[in-house]
């Protein structure tokens, strides 16, 4: 009973990870063609729009999880997600793809839904590795996901879209089948008194190490969106690569994330603690945001992408788990379904930020030399400024987790 719920959770966000892969590198090309022939600031404000959504979103789904039980808000979440995927492959207007895109951003509680689930059937022991999941199920997404993605496109730009769809609907059909209810009766998110969500989220934002960790995690997830959002950008640009190679760039960051989140966070969090993780990790993502922009054909080639990538990759695999761990063990079992939601909200408040702010200083250096493809859009200026800006997020990320790490420390030794 410990086992097979978890299986069918991994399950379950892995699928929807795999739709998520799916959008990230054709979404910049299926709006950038000939059909919306979208600009880099429309391109990041349609990110965008998803992340406002389940910036508002994200808390009100996570108490109703704790009031009506997970399963019902899973459901939710995931046809919701699959109606959106639809609405974009029948996209014809900039206007519709807005639409898809918010529409899975209002429904879209199912990943902070999953954590909530994994934290009802986990120990504080366990429960970075069971967070893990999460992170492995993100890394197999990247690694199908826009392979996929790239291969589909082959048969149509908005094909990607129409298979995500039908894996959500897949998607639901299993968990409806599968998943056995966490908040029974004898719940603590049942028995808590009323005027849940509003009361327990500013309760739980009162807690300093709540707080400390949603600042740490907000400036990541900033970070890892103006990556996203850039990097395809940045391929198309500097590589000549299309969605399909792009796509297999994301697919080998996956493999990477599912190694370390898959195999490894558990045992390095028994034996470091989930603060040096963080450190390490934001420490290693900045490095790599500092030196992708260098490396192009005549400097360093497909090798020196792939270690920027793979560095990136272990930084971000590192830290997020912890984060999220360190987050669940802020406040007791009756309050997770709400302060995993607020987690999930505070990433996509972040997640609004990044690419609107990606778009913003890649459009800061346009070279107008025409206007009949994205590459026209860019320059080597502003890949700079745009990498280095995600850089210097995640270096005062890792001084905010030193010392943090360090005020733990004292406290510590003060006992």
């Amino acid at each position: 009973m410990k086992r097979s719920p978890l299986i069918v959770i991994f399950t379950t966000v892995f699928i929807d990870l795999v739709g998520f892969g799916i959008v990230i590198p054709v979404l910049p090309f299926y709006a950038e063609g000939t059909a919306f022939n979208a600009t880099p600031r429309m391109v990041g404000l349609l990110f965008a729009s998803y992340s406002v959504m389940q910036l508002i979103f994200s808390p009100i789904l996570g108490g109703l999880s704790d009031k009506y039980g997970r399963r019902p808000v899973l459901l939710l979440s995931i046809i919701g997600t699959g109606i959106g995927f639809l609405i974009l492959g029948l996209g014809t207007t900039i206007a519709m793809l807005f639409i898809g895109r918010i529409l899975d951003g209002i429904t879209g509680g199912n990943i902070s839904t999953a954590q909530a689930y994994i934290a009802d059937v986990t120990t504080e022991e366990n429960r970075a590795k069971g967070m893990g999941l999460i992170g492995a199920a993100f890394g197999l997404g990247f690694i199908l996901g826009p392979a996929i993605g790239g291969i589909l496109s082959g048969w149509g730009i908005h094909v990607p879209f129409f298979f995500a769809a039908a894996m959500c609907f897949a998607n639901a059909i299993l968990l409806y089948f599968t998943l056995p209810e966490t908040v029974t009766s004898d719940h603590p998110a049942k028995n808590l008194a009323g005027g849940r969500s509003l009361r327990q989220v500013g309760r739980a934002l009162k807690e300093p190490k709540l707080a400390f960790v949603l600042v740490i995690y907000f400036l990541f997830i900033v970070a890892f969106s103006i990556m996203t959002t850039s990097f395809s950008l940045y391929t198309m640009f500097r590589f000549g690569y299309d969605a399909q190679h792009t796509g297999y760039l994301f697919a080998y960051v996956g493999l990477i994330a599912v190694i370390i989140q898959g195999g490894l966070i558990g045992r390095l969090v028994k034996r470091f603690g989930e603060l040096p993780l963080v450190i390490v990790g934001a420490l290693c993502f900045a490095i790599s945001l500092f030196a992708v922009p260098f490396v192009g054909p005549a400097a360093g080639g497909l090798a020196g992408l792939l270690i920027g990538g793979g560095v990136f990759s272990m930084g971000n695999s590192l830290a997020t788990p912890a984060l999220t761990s360190l987050a669940s063990k802020s406040v007791g079992p009756a309050q997770q379904g709400v302060v995993l939601g607020v987690t999930q909200s505070t990433a996509s408040l972040a997640r609004a930020v990044g690419p609107t702010l990606a778009a913003v200083l890649i459009s800061s250096s346009i070279a107008h030399l025409g206007a009949d493809g994205l590459l026209h859009y860019m320059s080597d200026r502003s890949l700079f400024v745009t990498f280095w800006t995600g850089a210097a997020i995640m270096l005062l990320a890792t001084l905010l987790a030193l010392y943090q790490n360090f005020s733990r420390s004292g406290a510590a030794a003060q006992r």
